[in-house]
This record gives structure tokens, sequence and C-alpha cells, in this order.
């Protein structure tokens, strides 16, 4: 079963944002992703790296996933199939449409030292979209 760990982050509230995508595929590969998201809220962009990580799962036709997040409000999101905040709820949708293509799908709440590889793709993402 492949890992993945996901990261959000916003620099500023809302403000330039980015995606960090880790996969570790327990074979010695690995796949790094860093997505330029845009103006948004932290929030919003922890949501973005889980839909913008289940849809590269997806096409991949990968199946059977353990999802790994820093993100209390994803983990407990996801967790309960639901999320309480109007402006959330189009990305709520859009992530469990995306969930319910697995055959196994975990998700488990990490503290943020153990989430570093994922958080340093996110950062890397504003970065570079501030640098052009």
């Amino acid at each position: 079963m492949i890992e993945v760990y996901i990261d959000g982050a916003s620099a500023g509230n809302p403000g330039p944002s980015g995606a960090g995508i880790f996969m570790n595929y327990k074979n010695g590969q690995v796949e790094r992703h860093s997505i330029y998201l845009g103006e948004m809220s932290n929030h919003e962009a922890e949501y973005m790296a889980l839909i913008h990580a289940l849809t590269l799962c997806v096409e991949q036709g990968i199946h059977a996933a353990s999802f790994r997040t820093d993100s209390k409000l994803i983990d407990d999101a996801v967790e309960k199939r639901f999320v309480k905040k109007e402006k959330y709820k189009a990305l709520h949708e859009n992530a469990m449409s995306l969930i319910d293509q697995f055959d196994l799908f975990f998700m488990k709440w990490i503290p943020s030292n153990q989430n570093k590889n994922a958080d340093e793709l996110a950062r890397l993402a504003i970065r570079k979209n501030q640098l052009s």
C-alpha cells in the first residue's frame, strides 16, 4: 500500500499558497510534487493538497493508499465525511468523490515534524512562484 504525505501552506491567510505531496511507494520509489495554488487560505490549501494527491493516485490506478496529514481539519472532515463551514463544502465533496474511487483508503493525522517532506514541497511551490 502506498503512503501519501500531504500539506498545504499559505504565505498569509489568505495569501500565495502551495501544495506539497510526497508519495512513498514502499519499494524504494518516491514521487515529489510541489504545486502552486494561487491566493487562498491555509485550510483551502490543505484541501487542495488532498485533492491533488487523490487525483494523482486515481490517474495512476492506485486503489489502496494510506494518507498522512498534519491538518486536524482535513483528518476530522475525512473521518466524519462532513465539514461544517460552507466555504469548504465543495472542496470536501470533491475529495470525498475521489476517495470513494479507492478500494482501501486510510487517513491518519501526524504531527508536523513527521510531515517535513510535504511541508517543504508546499513551501517550495510558494517560493518558486514569488521568484518568477
